[in-house]
């Protein structure tokens, strides 16, 4: 039997935080066409800012290297899109964003936050799992694929006073 390999740990990166502004769009809309074979559109973005939802950016040296968008209604959150660019994923920048994204939820007086997330993505399922999200159903055929159409995991969580 060979001896496992030690992989080395990707490099921490020192990022902030702050509100996404329409500025940002062109970073953003960069960072999603990397990551996703079907992206959301700039005019999705820009409706998310329009509407007021919260929205962030994490940044670091002038780069934007994540993002997530929230909407809030009714003492309900829901995560509409969290994504970190490909090249600094594994650094726990998403873990970061998104838990910056439940405690805005938690702030704004949401009482529970829902998410979708795809079947093909063990890594986000993985990391929502670890934040406290139990799979509460499914969308069958929510998102689109490259052949046809893939469901949806419906997850949920939750907000009690800290």
């Amino acid at each position: 039997m060979d001896a496992p390999i030690d992989m080395p740990r990707p490099r921490a990166v020192a990022a902030t935080l702050r509100p996404m502004r329409e500025d940002d769009l062109d970073a953003v809309m960069a960072v999603e066409l990397r990551a996703y074979p079907f992206p959301w559109t700039r005019g999705i973005f820009e409706d998310c800012l329009r509407a007021g939802y919260p929205a962030w950016v994490l940044h670091a040296d002038g780069e934007i290297l994540g993002y997530g968008v929230l909407s809030i209604a009714a003492g309900e959150a829901h995560v509409l899109n969290v994504c970190v660019d490909l090249h600094v994923q594994g650094r726990g920048l998403g873990r970061r964003l998104f838990r910056a994204l439940v405690d805005t939820a938690r702030r704004h007086g949401a009482q529970r936050v829902f998410l979708e997330v795809r079947p093909s993505n063990p890594h986000a399922i993985a990391l929502y799992h670890d934040e406290g999200f139990n799979e509460i159903g499914r969308r069958p055929r929510y998102y689109p694929a490259q052949h046809g159409r893939e469901d949806a995991i419906v997850m949920a969580r939750e907000l009690f006073e800290p």
